[in-house]
C-alpha cells in the first residue's frame, strides 16, 4: 500500500463532509441548503467522495454492547518490509485498524475479540504466524473514554 495522496477538496466538499462527520443520515436536501447546493448536486458530491475513497458512511458501534468484550492494541516488531505484512495483517477480520509506524514498534493494529480466549487464539495462531512477524506486545483497553468521528478537515 503507497502513502495515499492528498485529495484536493474545495471548501464546499470539506463542509459537506463535517457534516456528515456530525450525522451521517444528514438529508441531501439539508446538507445542500447548509452549503449553497441543490440536493442533486449535494447527493453527487457525495457520491463523486464516496467512488473516489475520500468518505465512508458507516455506522459506528459500541463493540461492548455488540459482545466483543476485548479489545487490544497490539504493537508488533517485524523482520523484513513492515509495509508488507501489513498488507498481510489487514486480510485478518478481527483487527479493525493496521498502521505502519516510525518507533517503538514497525506496526500497530486493534484487535476486537469476543474475550480473553479469542485474543489469545488471534496473537498465536494468527498474528504471529503471518511471516516476519518477530514480536508483539498487548495493551488491553480497560476502558474506553473517547471515540470520535467527527475532528473535521481542517
Amino acid at each position: 500500500m503507497s502513502t495515499p495522496k492528498q485529495p484536493l477538496l474545495d471548501e464546499v466538499s470539506k463542509k459537506i463532509v463535517e457534516l456528515l462527520q456530525e450525522d451521517g443520515r444528514r438529508p441531501y436536501a439539508e446538507i445542500g441548503r447548509a452549503v449553497g447546493l441543490s440536493e442533486a448536486a449535494a447527493r453527487q458530491r457525495v457520491q463523486r467522495m464516496t467512488e473516489a475513497g475520500i468518505i465512508q458512511i458507516v455506522a459506528v458501534t459500541d463493540p461492548m454492547q455488540l459482545g466483543f468484550h476485548r479489545m487490544s492494541m497490539i504493537g508488533i516488531r517485524v523482520t523484513g518490509d513492515p509495509r508488507e505484512v501489513a498488507e498481510e495483517l489487514t486480510k485478518i477480520p478481527e483487527l479493525a485498524y493496521v498502521v505502519v509506524t516510525l518507533g517503538t514498534f514497525d506496526i500497530l493494529v486493534e484487535a476486537v475479540c469476543e474475550d480473553d480466549q479469542h485474543l489469545i487464539e488471534l496473537i498465536a495462531s494468527r498474528i504471529r504466524t503471518v511471516p516476519g512477524v518477530a514480536h508483539t506486545e498487548s495493551l488491553l483497553y480497560a476502558g474506553l473514554y473517547k471515540d470520535l468521528y467527527n475532528w473535521g478537515t481542517r
